[in-house]
């Protein structure tokens, strides 16, 4: 097997799980990273016996990379992969696309253009409990989904947008609470109903937080070509990081669902659930619940690139959920006050 050089830039936050992903891969070499805070890059390459660069450019120039690992703020996503696309490397990049649709679908084209693989973080997909309600539902089992809904209730004080240079801003980070947290249980409800929405309202505000003017809260209703309808509501002034609950009413039962958690309950009594323990909690520095479906998405990435299977988010796919989380910020950010 071919062994791959891959990179990372952005040594922040999520950066860990990427590392811990790309650790547990054969084949997979970090030869490079990059962050504009020095001490981040050199930390994350002592550790990984790779070359620290201040510069996303000079790094690309100077090593020869099969892949890039993008882990930056929001308003650099396509920026930086825009510039791996052309140099043939290929990309893996956190949520969201961007912090605006153009820019998003212009990268899925030339990513097309450039013949690399451009994957898109949506780990959440790769949960036991989402991945048994998607094959529910496809499968017909369930019947047509008639209405479905999810709830997020989490924190994110004044705290913790004041230890960040770029959380909780309209121009790097896109938004708050909708593109930050709620945006994984919309795109969960997006992708097993698989429709196209056709009629999209939503409100927003500022509720809690006095230094940053991003929405705290949201809430609105998606109705698809299908006809179902989907009502979301979410907010991070809660006291705790409660679990997210998706639920949907179908022709032949219900389903209540989470990150961890699946309970199904069939028109005929039967009723089947899925209880998971997984965290992250064994990679250092990470929060448990992000869990551990970064590497499987991410094991799966590298599947695609060695040509052993199609990739499963694309940039193509993940469009469909950002053009989503796009209109909701048209709509909602006119009902701010």
């Amino acid at each position: 097997m071919k062994e791959l050089k891959v990179a990372i830039v952005g040594c922040g936050r999520i950066s860990v799980m990427h590392l811990a992903s790309i650790s547990a891969l054969p084949s997979v070499t970090l030869v490079a990273a990059c962050d504009v805070k020095r001490d981040r890059a050199e930390a994350v390459a002592k550790k990984y016996e790779a070359r620290a660069y201040l510069s996303y450019k000079e790094m690309i120039e100077n090593e020869e990379l099969d892949a890039i690992h993008i882990c930056l703020p929001h308003y650099l996503h396509t920026k930086v992969a825009s510039y791996a696309f052309k140099k043939g490397v290929h990309v893996i990049c956190e949520k969201p696309m961007d912090i605006d649709y153009e820019s998003a679908e212009r990268a899925v084209k030339l990513a097309d253009e450039c013949g690399v693989i451009y994957g898109i973080i949506s780990q959440c997909r790769y949960g036991d409990a989402a991945r048994l309600v998607k094959e529910r539902v496809s499968s017909g089992r369930l019947g047509k989904i008639i209405s479905a809904r999810s709830t997020l209730t989490w924190t994110r004080p004044d705290e913790y947008y004041a230890e960040s240079d770029w959380k909780g801003t309209w121009d790097k980070e896109g938004g708050g609470v909708v593109i930050d947290q709620a945006i994984h249980s919309i795109d969960l409800v997006n992708w097993i109903v698989a429709s196209e929405p056709v009629r999209v309202s939503c409100s927003m505000a500022n509720r809690g937080h006095k230094i940053v003017f991003v929405e705290d809260s949201a809430e609105g209703l998606v109705e698809y070509e299908n006809g179902v309808k989907y009502g979301f509501y979410c907010m991070n002034n809660y006291g705790c990081d409660e679990p997210i609950e998706i639920r949907l009413f179908c022709e032949r039962g219900s389903v209540t669902f989470g990150y961890n958690d699946a309970v199904i309950v069939y028109e005929d009594g039967e009723r089947e659930e899925l209880h998971d323990d997984y965290t992250s909690s064994e990679v250092e520095g990470a929060k448990d619940y992000w869990g551990d479906n970064h590497v499987r998405q991410i094991a799966q990435f590298y599947s695609a690139l060695r040509g052993e299977c199609e990739l499963e988010i694309s940039g193509k796919e993940a469009l469909k959920t950002h053009a989503l989380v796009m209109k909701l910020y048209e709509i909602g950010k006119k009902t701010m006050k």
